[in-house]
């Protein structure tokens, strides 16, 4: 993003009406801790327990890595201009954030569809499953989803960075994001808007194409179960990720169910919040309060702790 005369950008935030700011700032507080608590237990568990080393719970453990690092490229930095008043940014911290938020955003759209294939080898595949996804398999699959977000994410930024801002310097978000950037700048950047555009129509669909067939399939072997016991089982250890891809893809949808023009940037910069604050928060208590493993881990290591206390 070359510019002669911009050095800093103005996040214009949320609001500006001054009473909810002390809400506002207080919610992301908490949500931020219960993100960064939640997802580093899980992280913790996976380490620890000797029970949570299977794929399932790699990825588990990778994806709840990036939620932490998708919330932390955001979230404190916006707590600082709310608390402080001061809402510059760099042109170099602005151009960081846009890049780590992408990375970390597509790179966990690719996960969660792997993920799904996981779970449609556990279930269609149970007798093959160890076989099919060993720890070679996986840690391909989760470089595989680095280089795919780096490689949707890569041209773009890089044609970005030639961009100017000679007329405003006013970004319309809480952080910087590619749509408000695109909009004040004084260049030429249908080509990138292009790009950007096709990045995110093939992140969505080729992901969103893999959950929806992994699921078709779970979906048919399960109902095909002798007994309603088997069923519930294995709809249990499926449902926890159901619920995640749910909210992470109809969040992404929401945000093109637009009710008129001028409502674009507002409704973008809530659903924004959702996906970068909110889903953080909810996943690891819907992956442990869902999962008996994880909280038969959790209250193992709880009951380790205090005996070493009480020793």
């Amino acid at each position: 993003m070359r510019n002669r005369t911009v050095t800093t950008f103005i996040l214009l935030g949320l609001t500006d009406d001054i009473r909810l700011q002390i809400p506002l700032f207080m919610f992301l507080i908490l949500s931020y801790m219960l993100s960064l608590s939640g997802n580093l237990t899980i992280i913790t568990l996976t380490l620890i327990d000797p029970h949570l080393k299977t794929p399932m719970y790699i990825f588990l453990k990778n994806f709840s890595f990036l939620e932490i690092s998708l919330t932390t490229a955001c979230i404190p930095r916006f707590l600082y201009s709310i608390s402080s008043g001061d809402k510059s940014i760099t042109y170099i911290a602005c151009a960081s954030q846009l890049l780590f938020i992408d990375l970390f955003a597509v790179t966990e759209f690719f996960l969660l569809a792997i993920m799904s294939y996981d779970r449609y080898v556990a279930i269609c595949k149970p007798l093959h499953y160890m076989t099919i996804m060993n720890s070679r398999v996986c840690k391909n699959f989760i470089f595989f989803c680095w280089v795919a977000a780096l490689i949707i994410i890569l041209p773009p930024i890089g044609l970005g960075l030639g961009l100017e801002f000679c007329d405003s310097n006013i970004i319309d978000h809480f952080c910087c994001d590619a749509a408000p950037l695109l909009k004040i700048s004084c260049s030429d950047t249908l080509l990138i808007e292009q790009m950007v555009i096709v990045g995110a129509v093939l992140t969505f669909i080729i992901t969103f194409v893999c959950v929806v067939l992994s699921y078709v399939y779970i979906i048919k072997t399960i109902l095909r179960f002798p007994s309603a016991k088997q069923r519930k089982k294995a709809f249990s250890t499926c449902s926890s990720h159901m619920i995640v891809v749910s909210i992470t893809y109809g969040s992404c949808i929401f945000i093109y169910v637009k009710p008129s023009s001028k409502d674009d940037v507002a409704i973008n910069k809530g659903i924004s919040l959702i996906i970068i604050s909110i889903s953080p928060m909810l996943n690891p208590f819907i992956y442990t309060l869902r999962n008996k493993q994880v909280k038969q881990a959790f209250n193992y290591s709880i009951k380790k702790l205090a005996f070493r206390s009480n020793m």
